[in-house]
């Protein structure tokens, strides 16, 4: 799975546009796809069918398709994983009832959780939020330093979330990134598919800067 771009999709962030049309946008470039955050206070029954959809469009492509803090939606739709926060539960993988490529995300927001992360098997661990962000009032301000902290402490890919914009994700890089999610920089952008193509040139072209410069 290439950490380089996560997509977060959510209707608020999509300003009234239809995921699906935003996710086919998206999709050519084979990127990660979280559910929409957004959608967290919807009943199930109606929660069901478009995540469903979305899996469906993602499963055609290749496209690896992980759902946010809902682990029973992620199971019932045989979802490649959920992503979850540090109060989210479980805090490990549900077990052989998912598919075999299960993999699971945390949200740490310090040096000693993201170890806690990765001794519970972690796939991924997302670090944020980088920078102040709208799509999400209550976050919590930890910056590219935390990214800094915690990159020697682990193996895992970091990802970094939370504000993340063009014209700062090489900041995010350089601290120590692997890849970013990303939500209104791509979700609310005029050009989804525009957005991603510069994101994913970014993100590469400082990913390559930053490995030579350590060599």
């Amino acid at each position: 799975m290439d950490p380089s771009l996560y997509v977060i999709l959510d209707r608020a962030a999509a300003r009234g546009r239809d995921l699906e049309e935003i996710l086919d946008a998206t999709i050519a470039w084979r990127l990660p796809h979280d559910s929409s955050s957004g959608e967290k206070e919807w009943p199930t029954g109606r929660l069901l069918p478009l995540a469903e959809r979305l899996r469906d469009r993602c499963r055609r492509t290749g496209v690896t398709f992980i759902v946010n803090d809902r682990v029973d939606l992620a199971v019932a739709v045989e979802a490649d994983g959920v992503h979850l926060g540090q109060d989210d539960l479980p805090r490990a993988p549900p077990g052989p009832s998912c598919a075999q490529a299960w993999c699971w995300a945390a949200r740490p927001h310090s040096v000693a959780q993201a170890r806690q992360a990765q001794a519970d098997g972690a796939d991924y661990i997302a670090v944020g939020s980088m920078f102040p962000t709208q799509t999400k009032p209550d976050f919590e301000l930890v910056g590219p330093e935390l990214l800094r902290a915690v990159r020697p402490e682990t193996k895992a890919p970091l990802v970094g979330i939370g504000g993340i914009t063009r014209a700062n994700v090489a900041q995010v890089i350089r601290a120590g990134a692997d890849g970013v999610a990303v939500i209104s920089a791509v979700c609310g952008a005029s050009d989804p598919a525009a957005a991603t193509r510069e994101f994913v040139a970014a993100i590469r072209a400082e990913r390559d800067l930053t490995r030579r410069a350590s060599l």
